[in-house]
């Protein structure tokens, strides 16, 4: 054993084999939040693509099942914890690894920030729906609560948060599901032929809303992070990532559809809408179903940042491991088997930041936080879909499939990419991509220093150490 090995401290254990298939998915749809996008996300993609929605959300979802595909190849080969951070470094090297574990962090971590401050808002409209406005919390005391609700059920148990995002989700897509149904009955028909016009097709329109509609998916690969608690890896971890895309792309795209067709085709309220889902039950005479549409926002975004906790802890769990962070993120909690400083750490971050966000406006707040998020995401997406195809030649199992689907990933991350930054957004969203390359910045300068201080600490990336 080389001096070098014994340097790398023997690897942590989390919780083996402790989820089930549902239970990975769980994680992965929490992430995503899909009962999210009728309450809010959709009102972008609507306002950009009109009428033709829906197909913007069918072509987001292929491609995104593409990506899929790639992380799904990578995660039957390399069922690891670090996941996007391994898969990228010991392909490209320790620097891209350090690259991708530092933006998939920031992503999971401002998503989590991002939904505790539309919470806020949820809960605030929930409240004053029911006549309760005088009941509505000082922002600092929700998010005090919010987190500290979120940190304890990532730190108890892995199975206990995965199943509570899994259900907390379910029950609030349902909601939603019965009360679209109920406007789509008064309405009398499900048929509507405007959305299927040459007018509503058009290329254009369609394809400048991609870029948003990317958006609704993000998180649907974080079942990856929990792969070594995940019982037969190799097969679970590509199903769920799989399952998860197609699962909320399919929502995305019924649910598109429909409230387009309950706004009677007035995409231009709903495009400019913050309320787009409690507008349409207004619009269908159903005020009362307002207040349960913010619940069940409320509770989706409960889960969604719950699982991004748990997905960036992880993270951090496997860099801490290789030391790219503290030791103390790569340690485990003897009884509950979680990463509990990296749980303590991710929640404290989240908490902090959102509260130093109270002196912007809930909505601004959040799509700032959200769209630096995105970013991150959209690094190691564009990275993973380079990867997948050389970890499978060096494993001689490439395929010509192989090949298409790596570089059809790679197109569709580089076109988002393309669309996030040009036409240039308007103040201070112009700043943001700046922002993150800033953040990217601190990461590579801290590799530097880490490479002369202790070189040692990056050998351990080019091994598997979490068997």
């Amino acid at each position: 054993m080389s001096a070098v090995t014994r340097d790398i401290p023997p690897p942590a254990q989390l919780r083996s084999g402790s989820l089930s298939l549902v239970e990975t998915i769980g994680q992965s749809v929490a992430n995503i939040s899909p009962t999210l996008t009728p309450a809010l996300n959709i009102a972008v993609v609507a306002g950009l693509a009109g009428t033709g929605t829906w197909l913007s959300y069918l072509i987001s979802t292929i491609g995104l099942l593409f990506v899929a595909v790639n992380i799904g190849s990578l995660a039957k080969r390399h069922p690891l914890a670090g996941s996007y951070f391994v898969y990228i470094g010991r392909t490209l090297g320790p620097l891209a690894g350090m690259v991708a574990g530092w933006s998939i962090i920031a992503a999971y971590l401002f998503t989590a920030i991002a939904v505790t401050v539309s919470s806020e808002i949820f809960l605030g409209d929930m409240l004053t729906s029911f006549g309760l406005k005088a009941m509505v919390p000082p922002g600092w005391l929700f998010d005090l609560v919010f987190c500290a609700i979120v940190g304890v059920a990532a730190y108890s148990d892995v199975r206990l948060s995965s199943r509570m995002g899994l259900i907390m989700e379910g029950f609030s897509v349902l909601l939603i599901v019965i009360i679209t149904g109920v406007v789509i009955a008064k309405n009398g028909s499900i048929v509507d032929h405007v959305q299927f016009s040459a007018e509503s097709l058009k290329p254009g329109p369609v394809m400048s809303a991609l870029a948003f509609a990317v958006f609704s998916f993000v998180g649907f690969e974080s079942a990856a992070t929990l792969a070594k608690e995940a019982r037969d890896p190799t097969r679970t971890v590509p199903l769920a990532v799989t399952m998860s895309a197609g699962i909320a792309g399919l929502f995305f795209v019924v649910i598109a559809y429909l409230m387009v067709l309950g706004m009677g085709d007035d995409t231009k309220t709903l495009g400019s809408s913050a309320s787009p889902f409690a507008d349409l039950t207004a619009r269908a005479g159903l005020t009362w179903a307002a207040g349960i549409v913010y619940f069940a926002a409320l509770i989706s975004s409960f889960a969604c940042a719950l699982a991004s906790v748990n997905a960036a802890s992880r993270m951090m769990f496997s860099m801490g491991r290789y030391q790219f962070l503290h030791r103390s993120m790569g340690m485990v909690h003897a009884k509950h088997q979680t990463p509990h400083f990296a749980v303590i750490a991710s929640t404290v971050f989240t908490l902090v930041v959102s509260l130093l966000l109270l002196r912007f406006e809930p909505l601004d707040a959040f799509g700032y936080t959200g769209t630096f998020a995105t970013f991150g995401f959209l690094v190691v997406y564009l990275l993973i879909c380079v990867v997948s195809p050389i970890d499978a030649r060096r494993a001689g199992k490439l395929t010509p499939t192989g090949i298409g689907v790596g570089v059809i990933g790679v197109a569709l991350m580089g076109f988002v990419i393309f669309g996030s930054l040009y036409p240039v957004p308007p103040y201070p969203y112009n700043l943001l991509p700046y922002l993150f390359g800033a953040y990217l910045l601190i990461g590579i300068v801290w590799f530097a220093i880490l490479r002369a201080r202790a070189p040692q600490a990056l050998a351990g990336i080019q091994h598997d150490l979490e068997g």
